[in-house]
Formats: structure tokens, C-alpha cells, sequence
């Protein structure tokens, strides 16, 4: 420590208190004010929130649970009408307008599952793993908000279909089985009747829905309206394949 040999003694008091004040300053800086902090201490806290901050990908302040639910999309594997060319692929399009929804491409289920038509020739995907063939079709991702219409197209709610988990792979033009495996959700026929529809099918399965089906495909609006679809399903199974 500096001997303070050399300070007069006769000189005055606050001469010396302050000499006293600037070698204490000198050998510990004390920072008195908590809003003076040096450049170097806040650019490094400023880089240090940017990286937090590109991390979470949240807003500040952080989100609700609600509206983080709003940010998780779903990925769609569509196999039947609502492909782009089919009668309920105008939903599709409203969900694309409306910034919903997103045109991935094609793909092709990982496992063969059976595809088949019920009645008025809608189809209906089986979740019977490894029978039928792989089934081709679309990917869309989709937001929560168009998940409900597609859940209330489908009549999840009244078990018409049911949404499950679905691996898909997509189609690479060209390169067949080298795209990428997807896990996405698809629409099943309910398990309600979903075996039955198989045995009346005769246990075959489509690759593909196609122009050819659509030629006996009815549309909702002119079927008939005094009975419910699931009516029409057990219809269709009770009747004969001929």
C-alpha cells in the first residue's frame, strides 16, 4: 500500500481528503450509481438477451398458454376429396387464402394401409397397418384454427372419422422412396365400423383415389338428408359388394 509519507501535514484537511479520496479511487473503482454501468458489462448483457431471445422464439412479454397453442401447426396427409383436383379442396384453398394452410406436396404412407370407398364412393382410410398398399396423396400443414374445420368436415365429433398419427414419406419426383419420413395425422374411417367396411370391400385396398372413383362420388348436398352418414355407412356395409 502507498505510504502517505510525503502528504504534508501542515497542509489542510480537506487538501488531504481529498488527495486520501483519489488514491482510493484509483486502487478500487467503486461504482456509487447502479445505472452507470460500463459499456463493456451492458453490451455483453445485451448479446446475451438477443441470444435468449432468438432461442425461445417467444415475444416479449412471454405468451399465454393460449396463444402459444396458436403457434403449433399440424402437418395433414389428405388422401381422398380434399386433394387438390376433389370436390372439398375448395376448403383447402379458403385455408390457403386465408393463411391458414400450406401446400407441402405429395407423399406416400411409410406402411401399407387399406384405402377404400363407402357410400356415394367416399373414401376412407383403415387403420389396419401393413394390409391394402401404400397410399398416396398430399401434406398440408395446417393451423389450429383450420384443424377445426377439417375436424368438423370430417365429423370427428360424431364418429365419422377419427384423426390419428400417420408416418409419412415424401415424393421426391424421380427418386422414389428417398424423401424425407414425415409424422403427420391423418383421417381414418371411425373403429367403430372400420373393419366391417373392410370385409365389405372385399379386403382390397387403392393405391391412390383417383378420377376414377370420383365417378360415382356424391356430394354432401344431394344425398339424402333424412338419415345421418353413420346411417349411411351401415347401409352400405348390410348391402351386397354387387
Amino acid at each position: 500500500m502507498k505510504s502517505l509519507t510525503g502528504v504534508g501535514l501542515n497542509q489542510p484537511r480537506c487538501a488531504l481528503g481529498i488527495r486520501l479520496r483519489v488514491y482510493i479511487i484509483k486502487q478500487r473503482p467503486i461504482i456509487t450509481n447502479p445505472f452507470l454501468i460500463p459499456l463493456s458489462i451492458a453490451t455483453s448483457r445485451k448479446k446475451s438477451q438477443k441470444k435468449r431471445v432468438t432461442e425461445i422464439h417467444h415475444p416479449s412479454p412471454s405468451p399465454s398458454p393460449s396463444m402459444a397453442a396458436e403457434e403449433k401447426w399440424t402437418v395433414i396427409f389428405t388422401y381422398g376429396t380434399l386433394k387438390r383436383g376433389f370436390s372439398n379442396h375448395v376448403l383447402m384453398q379458403d385455408l390457403i387464402l386465408a393463411g391458414d394452410a400450406i401446400y407441402l406436396g405429395h407423399a406416400i404412407t411409410v406402411t401399407p394401409l387399406p384405402l377404400v370407398c363407402g357410400p356415394y364412393s367416399v373414401p376412407f382410410l383403415l387403420n389396419f397397418p401393413g394390409a391394402g398398399d401404400k397410399v398416396r396423396g398430399e401434406l398440408y400443414s395446417v393451423s389450429p384454427r383450420a384443424l377445426i374445420r377439417l375436424d368438423e368436415l370430417e365429423g370427428t365429433r360424431r364418429g365419422h372419422y377419427e384423426r390419428l398419427p400417420i408416418s409419412i414419406r415424401e415424393e421426391v419426383q424421380g427418386r422414389e422412396g428417398e424423401g424425407e419420413i414425415v409424422k403427420a395425422e391423418a383421417y381414418y374411417a371411425h373403429r367403430s365400423y372400420a373393419e366391417q367396411l373392410w370385409s365389405r370391400n372385399g379386403m382390397k385396398g387403392l393405391r391412390c383415389y383417383s378420377e376414377k372413383e370420383v365417378l360415382d362420388y356424391v356430394k354432401r348436398k344431394d344425398r339424402p338428408q333424412d338419415i345421418t352418414f353413420l346411417d349411411q355407412i351401415r347401409i352400405f356395409i348390410a348391402s351386397s359388394a354387387n
